[in-house]
C-alpha cells in the first residue's frame, strides 16, 4: 500500500519544486516569444515519441510470434508509427497541419456533443445554460481555428504558454514555503 509523503519528507526537496517551477516558467516564456518554434519542438517530440512507440510495437510483434501468438497488430501499429515518424521528420509541416487540424476538429465535435447533452439536460435540470454555454464556445473556437488558421495557432501556444507560466509561478511558491518548513526546527512535541 502506499503512503503518502509527510511534510517533512517533502520539504527536504524543496529545491526539486523550485527547479520544476522555474522550468516551467521558462518554458512559458520561451513559448510566448517564439510561438512557431514552440510548435516545432512540439512535432519533434511527437515524432520521436512515434518512432520510439514503432519500435516498441515490432518488438512486441517479433516476441508475440516467437511465442505463437497474435502478432501482426503490434507489427501494423509499429510500422504506422515508424512511418508517422518518418513523415514527421520528411516535412515536419505535415504533422504541424496535421496537429492543429486535429485540435480544430476536436474543439468543434466536443462542441456539438456539448450541446447535444446540454439539451438532454435541460430535460432534468430547469435553466441549465452553462453547458450550452460551453458547447458555443468549443464550436466557435474549432470554427475561427479553421478560418484563421494562424490566429488559432498563436492562440493555442499563448494559452499553453500562460498556463506552463502561472503553473510554474505556484510550483516556486510552493517550493519557497516548503524550504521555510524544511528550516523550522522540529518542536518538542513531535521529537
Amino acid at each position: 500500500m502506499a503512503t503518502i509523503p509527510t511534510a517533512a519528507t517533502i520539504s527536504r526537496y524543496w529545491w526539486a519544486w523550485l527547479i520544476r517551477g522555474i522550468a516551467a516558467v521558462i518554458f512559458g516564456f520561451l513559448a510566448w516569444l517564439w510561438p512557431a518554434l514552440t510548435w516545432v519542438t512540439i512535432a519533434i517530440f511527437f515524432g520521436a515519441w512515434a518512432f520510439v512507440d514503432g519500435i516498441f510495437a515490432i518488438v512486441a510483434a517479433v516476441r508475440s510470434a516467437e511465442s505463437h501468438q497474435s502478432w501482426w497488430p503490434f507489427l501494423i501499429e509499429g510500422i504506422v508509427g515508424i512511418l508517422i515518424a518518418a513523415i514527421t521528420f520528411y516535412d515536419i509541416r505535415i504533422t504541424i497541419a496535421a496537429l492543429y487540424l486535429t485540435i480544430a476538429v476536436w474543439a468543434f465535435l466536443t462542441g456539438i456533443f456539448e450541446l447535444v447533452a446540454a439539451v438532454k439536460l435541460r430535460k432534468h435540470i430547469a435553466n441549465e445554460f452553462w453547458l450550452i454555454v460551453g458547447g458555443i464556445a468549443s464550436i466557435a473556437f474549432g470554427v475561427l481555428m479553421l478560418l484563421w488558421p494562424l490566429i488559432g495557432a498563436l492562440i493555442i501556444i499563448y494559452i499553453i504558454a500562460a498556463y506552463a507560466i502561472v503553473f510554474g509561478f505556484m510550483m516556486i511558491g510552493l517550493s519557497l514555503r516548503l524550504r521555510g518548513h524544511a528550516q523550522t526546527p522540529a518542536s518538542p512535541a513531535t521529537t
